[in-house]
């Protein structure tokens, strides 16, 4: 039995519903870039509500009280290191037994120095951006001049220090046909996981063109196919996950059978042809592939702001409560969005009466972005529901 039949899909050893399995805490919006698909419109000064260290330390003692399995946290931005005490941060998480990670911008701050002072600090993994495979492609999403090869560098850095690296690429219709190249950078930079952004319209990223739902689902089935190259983890396209269910019969029968399940469209057809041109001659040991974690916005997944403020996900701004006034496990539990955000069964359209709500569920801000209700249809997708299995 192959791993894909066995497992295509991994799925969290608690009750979503009483802990998280992810927390992301954006401890500031201060950046000194200018990225075009910013979610978070970041600044140039850090704001003065920001949690202080204090409450910052208390938070984290909030995501402690959990207990095993506690969540996995990381700090981002902004950029984190426009923080001074983010070492201080990290040593205290550390110390409570949280699994600590750091997802940085790269500027000036991102020194080595740095790096190993967190790295000291209990801090485990670092994920670092790579939007474009070539510097203008990438210079130009940051919207600074360098930062390509200055992220190349801090990749190796990350790696040399000791750290797990991941790197994040959000996809657009304009850096689509460059996965291939970026893909190769990935592997040369030796990271153990490809975070697959696909952009949500708000913040800057109203700005910028999504693919559409059909050239999402042939991006999906391509990083399906390169998933034994490196671990892939797809963010606001849950759907990956219906897919990994789907080709679990398919994979062990070979491409023909595979390809005849599943048609194969242009834009699949050439990130293939391109990928397999790159590889060509020095292609790399492949590996089992990691099934995709069952978790979503709101269910296992949340989001604290750099004031405090809880969100289902930074891509779903919709505030559910604040740690300045209730405890992190109080607003979790409690929150009456996010626990409609657990029920797909009340989700709108072809989400709430798809065979796959369940595991998969749709993304929910990517809905909320383009109708303003959060549990309705994610029009990303563009997958139909089987009739006969739908629920009456």
């Amino acid at each position: 039995m192959t791993v894909a039949q066995s497992r295509p899909v991994r799925f969290m050893r608690h009750d979503a519903s009483e802990r998280p399995f992810i927390v992301i805490w954006e401890v500031t919006r201060a950046c000194q870039l200018v990225c075009t698909h910013c979610r978070a419109d970041a600044i140039r000064t850090r704001n003065p509500f920001e949690l202080t260290t204090d409450e910052g330390r208390h938070l984290l003692d909030d995501l402690a009280s959990f207990g095993t399995p506690r969540p996995l946290v990381v700090l981002t931005g902004g950029d984190p290191f426009e923080r001074p005490d983010l070492p201080e941060l990290v040593a205290h998480g550390t110390r409570i037994g949280l699994n600590m990670a750091l997802s940085p911008s790269v500027t000036d701050r991102l020194t080595r120095s740095v790096l190993e002072e967190l790295h000291e600090a209990g801090a485990k993994a670092v994920s670092l951006s790579l939007d474009g495979a070539t510097a203008h492609s990438h210079d130009s999403f940051r919207g600074v001049e360098g930062v390509f090869d200055a992220t190349l560098d801090a990749a190796r850095t990350v790696t040399d220090i000791g750290f797990r690296l991941q790197i994040n690429t959000t996809v657009t219709r304009g850096n689509v046909l460059e996965l291939p190249r970026m893909l190769r950078h990935v592997l040369d930079l030796g990271a153990s996981l490809w975070s697959v952004f696909f952009l949500v319209p708000t913040g800057r990223g109203k700005d910028l063109q999504p693919l559409t739902a059909v050239e999402e689902e042939e991006v999906l089935h391509w990083l399906h196919d390169v998933s034994d190259l490196v671990a892939i983890k797809t963010t606001e396209a849950p759907h990956y996950r219906r897919i990994a269910i789907q080709r679990a019969g398919f994979d062990a029968g070979g491409v023909s059978e595979l390809d005849e399940a599943f048609p194969v469209g242009p834009l699949r057809s050439q990130l293939r042809a391109d990928t397999a041109e790159l590889l060509s001659g020095h292609e790399p040991r492949r590996r089992r592939p990691r099934p995709p974690i069952d978790v979503n916005s709101g269910r296992g997944f949340a989001f604290v702001d750099h004031v405090g403020v809880v969100y289902p996900s930074g891509f779903l701004p919709t505030a559910v409560g604040s740690v300045r006034k209730k405890s992190f496990p109080e607003i979790y539990r409690g929150s009456e969005l996010l626990q409609a955000l657990r029920n797909p069964d009340a989700f709108g359209g072809r989400c709430g009466q798809c065979e796959f709500r369940a595991v998969c569920g749709g993304s929910r801000s990517h809905a909320y972005a383009t109708t303003g209700d959060p549990l309705a249809e994610d029009p990303s997708c563009a997958y139909e529901p089987v009739t006969d299995l739908v629920r009456v």
